[in-house]
């Protein structure tokens, strides 16, 4: 299969662009987050002296140190630890709760859907250019790995397609300006019923049969609106409406900003997508200057090494992209020159890995010894109630390929386990018990040929999972606005 050969001059232009317009359009319509309103901007209002700090940037900085430290094929575990360790602080909507069910000891994905409200959200689209970038040109690659970081907050949800669909266009967008083809290459990758694949569609005729702007945008709201305005359907919309309608970068990232709702994350997506297709240079001075080269860390984000310039940034990038597009990508290399093949759009188009991750069971948790992935499987919520029999089951794989060996469960006193009928490609029990406490660890002994092999996984009771009204936030402290139970004020005094 002939490969798409990229210029590393070209390529660390894009990258450069990515992150720089992924800061001007998050500063651009960071003071009118959460309005509902049309807006009229032409430029920034206020004129920033610097970059806005931007929780859109600062987890993508968090999964660059991941990336660097436990390399290209991160597992969920991975994740849930960065983000436990460096993230913890953060309150807003799917963070809070995905935060909320780690600390209670749920594994992900199911840490990114029990009692979390907020699964159809921006916070993992907001997320998808690490991805792109490490994976050019390879947009499977790139909606696969989105995946992953996706379901730690949106397992199941509209958020983890819309991250998918990002991160693909962008991947894309390094070989490829074609803004009907990218639209293409993105959907291919998620179902085309979601919500997001359809209001983005919506967004597209509307172009295409030369609906104005503005009737343009009342169509989205009307069809695809959602009281909050952090909802991903209308805002995926409205960043189309920007990109199709505008005339240039500014125009482009205004008209979607001037949609209102999401508009920090509307811009700063907007932004890098524009920056990749034109790079760096592409991107006019005077949209550039006022932001300058420097990276601001959000207050919640804690204990990175992060870049402090966006061309630093540029660089560890690049250092992590070799290693991915060399271990990872069977279509892209780096080269001194460009070269596309002529099955480039084929290539482009591929969707296997894609739809290998989004075949995953997210009613499950994960857990990794070794090179060997444990999964268990809750059928549902993981609750057990007292006196009620459940099945759950468990999943064994190494390299993507599936493993048997017995497996044996461990539950606290007095439960009753009883091993039933293999199904689904899992090894399955009952469990049940009188009394069920608020957190209940099972543990699961592998016994392989080479060894022993163990996980620890919690299911809840009654007690602990009570439920969590709709449009709830975890709570906050009073003073630094951190989660209560990462509160920053003694590290700040």
């Amino acid at each position: 299969m002939d490969k798409i050969e990229l210029a590393v001059s070209e390529y660390q232009d894009k990258v450069h662009g990515a992150w720089l317009g992924k800061n001007i359009g998050g500063t651009l319509g960071a003071p009118y987050e959460g309005k509902k309103f049309v807006n009229s901007l032409e430029y920034y209002a206020p004129v920033p002296q610097g970059a806005s700090p931007n929780d859109d940037l600062d987890f993508q900085l968090v999964w660059l140190q991941m990336l660097e430290e436990k390399g290209v094929t991160p597992t969920l575990a991975d994740f849930a630890e960065y983000w436990m360790r460096h993230l913890a602080a953060y309150p807003w909507n799917e963070y809070g709760f995905c935060l909320r069910n780690l600390e209670r000891g749920l594994r992900p994905p199911i840490s990114g859907s029990f009692e979390n409200y907020y699964v159809d959200e921006m916070g993992s689209p907001i997320r998808s250019e690490i991805w792109a970038c490490v994976a050019p040109g390879d947009p499977q690659l790139a909606a696969s790995m989105a995946w992953k970081d996706a379901v730690l907050d949106h397992a199941g949800g509209e958020g983890t397609y819309g991250e998918m669909f990002w991160a693909a266009v962008e991947s894309a967008a390094f070989v490829l300006n074609d803004p009907e083809k990218l639209i293409q290459i993105g959907l291919r990758m998620i179902p085309p019923g979601s919500a997001i694949a359809r209001a983005i569609r919506e967004a597209r005729w509307c172009r295409e049969n030369a609906i104005s702007w503005a009737e343009a945008r009342e169509r989205v709201v009307t069809w695809f609106g959602h009281h909050s305005p952090c909802s991903a359907p209308q805002n995926h919309a409205f960043i189309m409406l920007g990109w199709l309608y505008g005339k240039d970068f500014g125009d482009c990232l205004c008209r979607a900003v001037n949609c209102g709702y999401d508009t920090d994350c509307t811009g700063a997506t907007l932004g890098a997508l524009l920056g990749i297709i034109g790079g760096a240079a592409s991107i006019p001075e005077k949209w550039k200057s006022p932001i300058g080269e420097e990276i601001i860390l959000h207050k919640f984000t804690q204990g990175i090494e992060a870049p402090r310039t966006v061309g630093e940034l540029t660089q560890r990038t690049f250092a992590i992209a070799q290693k991915c597009v060399d271990e990872k990508s069977d279509s892209v290399r780096f080269a001194e020159k460009t070269r596309l093949p002529k099955n480039l759009l084929s290539l482009l188009f591929r969707n296997e890995k894609a739809e290998a991750v989004l075949q995953q069971d997210v009613l499950a948790a994960v857990a990794q010894d070794g090179d060997l992935e444990i999964t268990l499987h809750y059928h549902g919520e993981p609750v057990l109630q007292p006196g009620i029999r459940r099945t759950i089951g468990v999943s064994l794989q190494k390299n993507r390929e599936s493993v048997q060996a017995e497996v044996k469960l461990n539950v606290p006193q007095d439960w009753q386990v009883t091993e039933v009928a293999d199904m689904f490609g899992q090894q399955r029990f009952t469990i049940s018990a009188a009394k069920v406490s608020g957190r209940n660890d099972i543990g699961v002994e592998v016994a392989l040929p080479e060894g022993p092999r163990h996980a620890n996984f919690v299911i809840l009771g009654l007690d602990e999972a009570q439920g969590f009204p709709g449009g709830g936030k975890v709570p906050r402290c009073p003073k630094c606005r951190a989660r209560v139970e990462a509160c920053i004020c003694q590290s700040r005094d």
